[in-house]
């Protein structure tokens, strides 16, 4: 399937210069929706996924519907003050500015095989703080899976010690 004729590319969002690749268009249609997640999904399933891991919110919509197919829990990143029980965080940059990001302290255990998702690859730097948290409780990275690349962005370059995944590339 081709998958770019799904996403809109909105100019100058979320600031001047900023080409965002919009997935809703794609999530909007449920056969296009269906097939990402499936094809994602796939990749996950000869890792031996004990947990899936998405950042907030785009991560969600990713991670959520996977971790379903392969029938393992999900385990949300959300940014600073969102997680109710005691956490671990990581300040990191992104492609148009600065943020950090939370998860809780007990939701990965020692030697789980995660997956982590999100719908963009674009500078590596919020997969980058997800691997950091992940790794600090003990998990174990056995994958990594995107909708979209931002390959000019080089963000590939970070997770060069991961078995990474895109669906497509810019």
């Amino acid at each position: 399937m081709d998958f770019k004729k799904y996403i809109t590319v909105v100019e100058n969002f979320p600031k001047e210069g900023i080409r965002f690749k919009d997935i809703t268009t794609l999530m909007e249609d449920g056969e296009a929706y269906k097939k990402a997640i499936d094809e994602m999904a796939n990749f996950a399933k000869e890792k031996e996924i004990d947990i899936v891991v998405g950042p907030e919110a785009r991560g969600f919509v990713v991670g959520c519907p996977i971790s379903y197919a392969l029938k393992v829990g999900f385990v949300p990143v959300r940014k600073a003050g969102k997680l109710p029980r005691e956490v671990i965080g990581v300040d990191y940059g992104l492609e148009y500015g600065k943020d950090s990001l939370n998860i809780h302290k007990d939701s990965i255990k020692q030697g789980q095989r995660v997956l982590i998702t999100d719908d963009l690859l674009a500078t590596g730097g919020t997969i980058e703080a997800t691997i950091q948290m992940v790794e600090k409780l003990g998990g174990i990275v056995a994958g990594i899976a995107f909708m979209i690349e931002l390959s000019y962005l080089d963000g590939r370059e970070k997770l060069e010690n991961y078995d990474v995944f895109t669906l497509m590339k810019y």
